[in-house]
């Protein structure tokens, strides 16, 4: 549900806007009657609202995220990568972890058939995966609306934390950029944002597969956001 005053996405259970406080308001698309939050069926027409609930982002299968991955995966990174396999089996190593989810799905999947959603996703991939590799980290994992990236494994950085910030603010400026080339094409576009999370704690590494995913032995609170 968007908050009518400061355009921000909350859970169709909230009854005030996670972000400003305002009362979020939804109203029912057949007779226009407002609903409380948490209602199923309108009370003025018995409208369905559970029609209406947020829907789970699709997740790509597991092959489909490694191939768009590896798609983007710099030749030069994949060298670095693969010479650091027979060294890091084993070894307790300070990794910087990045999360990225992304704000304003709900939204989108509202206004846009599944194929343009898709296409938009693809899109936002690329961008994360990009900028992620511009500064040497790896995207190790994928969900439905974002991704896990790695700082200091496979490859060993010293200014991994400093990495992973430049990373994180060159996706929000890129992300900004893609909304206003977006909204041109499409005026009822809802503008995306990405919510980021870092963390730099040890983890023991463990194998480095041919997919060029980096396993974990041991990886404590340091994934734990």
């Amino acid at each position: 549900m968007e908050c009518p005053k400061c355009q921000t996405d909350n859970s169709e259970i909230n009854k005030f806007c996670r972000e400003c406080g305002a009362k979020l308001l939804l109203f029912c698309p057949q007779c226009a009657a407002e609903i409380p939050p948490g209602d199923k069926f309108c009370g003025q027409c018995g409208h369905n609202m559970s029609a209406h609930s947020e829907p789970a982002p699709k997740d790509l299968s597991f092959d489909e995220k490694i191939d768009k991955i590896q798609r983007y995966l710099p030749k030069g990174l994949t060298e670095k990568i693969l010479s650091q396999r027979d060294r890091i089996e084993g070894e307790r190593k300070q990794v910087t972890v990045m999360f990225c989810d992304l704000e304003g799905f709900t939204a989108l999947s509202e206004r846009f058939d599944p194929e343009e959603v898709y296409s938009i996703m693809d899109q936002v991939y690329e961008i994360l995966i990009h900028k992620v590799h511009d500064f040497e980290g790896t995207v190790n994992e994928m969900t439905g609306d974002g991704i896990m990236a790695l700082f200091g494994a496979p490859i060993a950085l010293e200014d991994a934390p400093l990495r992973a910030i430049r990373s994180a603010y060159s996706i929000h400026r890129e992300i900004t950029r893609f909304n206003d080339r977006t909204k041109q094409e499409k005026k009822d576009f809802p503008s995306l944002k990405m919510r980021i999370g870092i963390h730099t704690g040890p983890v023991v590494v463990g194998t480095l597969g041919n997919d060029l995913r980096v396993e974990f032995k041991a990886v404590g609170d340091t994934v734990n956001l």
